[in-house]
């Protein structure tokens, strides 16, 4: 049998299948509360041994982008209720990733209109956020300029993940994903590059991880250490990252400190595809030779790719993005051999229904997801 389609047993979390849905900002919370549709999107894809939702922001500071879900009110928590039934009653199982993005954000997202928080007040140049512009409309605007995180404030953050975790299982999910990838608050504090202050979370390797493991820590004190996972992504590029001298070493240490700490996964999303700078085996073998527990691997993987790493073990599970956007029976498909759909990239982050839970299972009319939706 196909690597892909064995099952697995992740901490006790007994997955059908090895294929994960990975995280995929979607934009379309409109109010940022998770609603029928939400619903019917991930129900659609709940043959998937895993899914990771969407980014969900644990407080209204930690927003980005417009249209995307959070996971600190109780409207949101209600709405998310409806999404986790869904996929449960599907036999899936379900992970939410929580998200603060620090300095990725805007000043129109923010309350009363103040700067984003981040490690150090430095600008992320030329990136984007997708936020409020001077005209008022809504679409892609420059990154505010943030302010720097005064040394008590980073134990409210941890505190605000904390509250997010609790709600999060209020919901219903398996678990949570920190979001500690992709250029967002945790990596701002990771990055040798960005980070130069002089408190206790500067400096060191130690202190620059410091953050990130405070709060994964106090995490899994509240809702157990097997209900926590991580996402990073080592040698990301994306939103005006740079590389520093003791870059590889962070990303091991850091590994050495979650390996202590008996997660139910790290997952790590390889940035290759898009910004030219990847992981690369050799990298994965050194992770996996500090991290012993359940590795997840993403980044523009194929059929192929996702059996070739788990065949190598040098990831225990396959993470599949887009593929999963236009294909909801992405699992059948492979086992099947049957061709896949191509995404409707016009269409990833607008356009409601269209898009978005439109997509038919392979031989089924494009009625099929209309159906669903009813």
């Amino acid at each position: 049998m196909s690597q892909l389609l064995k099952s697995y047993d992740m901490g006790g979390i007994r997955l059908s299948n090895r294929m994960v849905m990975a995280p995929m900002t979607r934009c379309r919370a409109r109010s940022t509360v998770p609603d029928d549709q939400t619903a019917v999107y991930y129900r659609q894809r709940a043959s998937a041994g895993l899914i990771i939702t969407e980014a969900s922001q644990i407080s209204t500071e930690g927003a980005g982008y417009l249209y995307t879900p959070g996971v600190h009110t109780a409207e949101q928590v209600e709405g998310w209720k409806k999404v986790t039934k869904a996929v449960h009653e599907r036999g899936g199982k379900m992970f939410i990733q929580l998200w603060h993005v620090g300095r990725m954000s805007h000043l129109s997202l923010q309350k009363d209109g103040a700067p984003p928080v981040s490690s150090v007040p430095v600008v992320a140049q030329n990136c984007n956020c997708y936020a409020y512009g001077e005209n008022g409309e809504p679409g892609p605007v420059q990154a505010s300029e943030p302010r720097a995180l005064e040394t008590h404030e980073v134990a409210r953050i941890t505190s605000d993940f904390v509250t997010a975790g609790v709600e999060s299982m209020r919901a219903g999910f398996d678990g949570i994903e920190v979001h500690g990838a992709n250029g967002y608050l945790f990596e701002q504090f990771m990055s040798g590059a960005l980070n130069t202050r002089t408190d206790q979370y500067g400096g060191s390797t130690v202190n620059r991880l410091r953050f990130t493991l405070e709060t994964i820590d106090a995490l899994s004190t509240e809702i157990g250490n097997s209900r926590v996972g991580i996402r990073l992504s080592p040698f990301g590029r994306l939103y005006d990252m740079h590389p520093f001298d003791d870059e590889e070493n962070t990303w091991l240490t850091l590994a050495g400190e979650l390996n202590k700490r008996n997660l139910a996964y790290v997952h790590l999303s390889d940035q290759k595809s898009f910004v030219g700078v990847g992981i690369g085996k050799d990298f994965l073998r050194k992770f996996r030779g500090a991290y012993k527990g359940t590795v997840i691997l993403t980044g523009s993987l194929d059929q192929q790719a996702g059996e070739e790493f788990i065949e190598l073990g040098l990831a225990d599970l396959a993470g599949f993005g887009r593929p999963f956007v236009s294909n909801p029976d992405l699992v059948e498909r492979f086992r099947n051999g049957w061709p896949l759909s191509p995404v409707d990239l016009p269409t990833l982050y607008t356009g409601e229904e269209k898009g978005y839970i439109d997509y038919p299972a392979y031989g089924e009319p494009l009625e099929y997801s209309e159906a669903e939706s009813r």
